[in-house]
């Protein structure tokens, strides 16, 4: 019965969503309707021919199909990020690689926004919902709950992608930091997302543990915020239902405080509550060791979340904004740097009695330069709120050399150290394919963001002392176009860091498909069972 509904749901909307098209009033609606169209139409043949054909899986097996998925999304979505990146990143060096042909969907403009989003939510949210897949089921000990409620959280994930993708590229935003895609998809990852909620709080409800291990309390806490922050900032009201644009129902200052709001808190819990989660149930695991300090692990948790959520307006110093505002934002961002380094201190100090892995364990190598950089891009991000600080940092590269540490080198390695680490155990493999080619991975990712970030840091610093020199009158003694020339090479290197960095990204791609692909299987476990890990 439940089959037959799915299908009726499915041609329902495959036949609405090609109906919508025929009535489009701008090409993003135009491709996103004949998009919805062919998935709808898909997933409607895929399901006629697999009715009846499923057998139930076992009630004492874990649902680890869609974490199997979930990895080889994050990896490839990661790729196709990182090569955006890097792309985007000669453009800015080389002016002419921006390609006006084809409506210029190849320029900086239209690439930038598929960039941002790539990398944060296609690798950075696959590797949230599968990581926290696999996390959730080991410390509750039970199967994800909600049945194919977990299949429809990741193919509903990777649909928002595909229509978000297509919608930058041909002009199809709202032009917001972080929150830039259009009406109808922000509703679509709203019902993903609390579908997410909806299977991982009902896994939490019916764990056979009854401790709830803390990576679940950062993972949950991130599902709920970020639930919360999507729908506030992006309340609007479409100009047509068969078009992609949309109003506002807030604007100006009140605007910009509901979007930094949002977009400080989805670097506060998507990008560091969540992939906290991660880091509390994988170092810990390759490392064989408990975590260090199961009480400082509670305070990080909770000190984090109460600090993190009033940090925001300290991106709007100097603005329209009251000046308490803005101070209040940067007083907690100050606070927030105690509780960060705590959680740093734990993920290190849980390698005590195990430094010796290091030398001989690649993955624990790269896991644990994930969680130094996690700890320096939360001192600087505090000393860069400070309004002396920020006169000179911000609107500069800087922050763009900021970001890029904490992303690439926090989110980046962790998610890498995780895939290296579920890879062998998703596929049963005794083993990863070769850890020379992981020590390569490390390498060269690491020098790719040393040379991202500090190159950034260098020709920011430059830019905002530029900005400000004056002459002897009180005239500005710089034209802007003067900043820009005097950054290019500074722009090859991080253009060169940020393909060194892709670089060690396929090489990961080419090993874990060797893993699965080469290696020889697992025996089977005698008994199979489902024990807390």
């Amino acid at each position: 019965m439940w089959d037959y509904l799915k299908l009726i749901a499915l041609g329902a909307v495959a036949v609405l969503a090609a109906y919508a098209a025929t009535l489009a009033r701008d090409l993003p609606y135009l491709v996103n309707a004949i998009e919805v169209a062919l998935v709808a139409g898909v997933a409607f043949v895929w399901i006629l021919f697999a009715m009846g054909k499923r057998t139930p899986a076992p009630a004492n097996e874990y649902m680890d199909g869609v974490v199997r998925a979930g990895v080889i999304a994050t990896a490839g979505w990661g790729i196709v990020g990182f090569l955006v990146g890097a792309t985007i990143a000669f453009q800015l060096a080389f002016p002419s690689l921006n390609y006006e042909w084809a409506q210029g969907i190849l320029n900086f403009g239209r690439l930038r926004p598929l960039h941002t989003s790539a990398v944060i939510f296609a690798f950075g949210g696959n590797a949230l919902i599968m990581s926290s897949f696999y996390i959730v089921q080991r410390t509750c000990a039970t199967r994800l709950w909600g049945g194919n409620l977990g299949w429809f959280v990741f193919w509903g994930w990777q649909v928002m992608i595909l229509l978000a993708a297509s919608s930058y590229v041909l002009g199809g935003t709202q032009g917001k930091e972080y929150a830039e895609t259009v009406w109808y998809i922000d509703i679509w990852i709203a019902v993903v997302w609390v579908a997410y909620l909806v299977v991982y709080m009902g896994t939490l409800l019916k764990r056979k543990e009854p401790h709830i291990y803390v990576a679940n309390w950062f993972i949950l806490s991130m599902i709920i915020t970020i639930a919360m922050l999507h729908i506030v900032n992006n309340l609007a009201v479409p100009v047509s239902f068969f078009g992609s644009v949309s109003v506002q129902l807030m604007g100006g200052v009140q605007d910009a405080m509901t979007q930094w709001w949002y977009g400080h808190n989805a670097v506060g819990f998507f990008l560091t509550a969540g992939f906290l989660g991660m880091m509390y149930y994988f170092v810990p695991k390759q490392a064989e060791r408990p975590i260090y300090s199961y009480k400082l692990s509670i305070v990080h948790f909770w000190a984090l979340i109460f600090l993190y959520i009033w940090a925001g307006p300290h991106h709007l110093h100097y603005t329209a904004l009251p000046d308490w505002a803005s101070t209040l934002g940067m007083v907690f961002s100050i606070m927030l740097w105690m509780p960060s380094w705590g959680g740093m201190i734990n993920g290190l100090m849980t390698l005590s009695g195990a430094w010796d892995k290091l030398r001989t364990d690649p993955v624990i190598r790269m896991m644990v330069v994930s969680v130094g950089f996690y700890g320096m891009s939360t001192f600087e991000g505090p000393m860069m709120s400070i309004k002396a600080v920020n006169s000179l940092s911000h609107y500069t590269d800087w922050t763009i050399g900021h970001v890029h540490s904490g992303a690439l080198g926090w989110n980046g390695m962790i998610t890498f150290g995780a895939l290296y680490f579920l890879t062998p155990k998703l596929w049963a493999r005794e083993r990863l394919y070769s850890l020379t080619l992981v020590s390569w991975h490390f390498w060269l990712a690491t020098i790719g963001i040393v040379l991202y970030a500090s190159s950034m840091w260098v020709t920011g610093i430059m830019e905002g002392l530029m900005w400000r020199e004056v002459d002897a009158n009180g005239f500005l003694v710089n034209a802007f176009s003067d900043t820009v020339a005097a950054k290019f090479p500074m722009y090859v290197v991080r253009a060169t860091g940020g393909t060194l960095f892709l670089t060690g990204a396929l090489i990961m791609c080419y090993n874990l498909w060797a893993t699965v692909a080469k290696q020889p299987r697992k025996a089977a476990a005698a008994v199979n069972a489902v024990p807390a890990e």
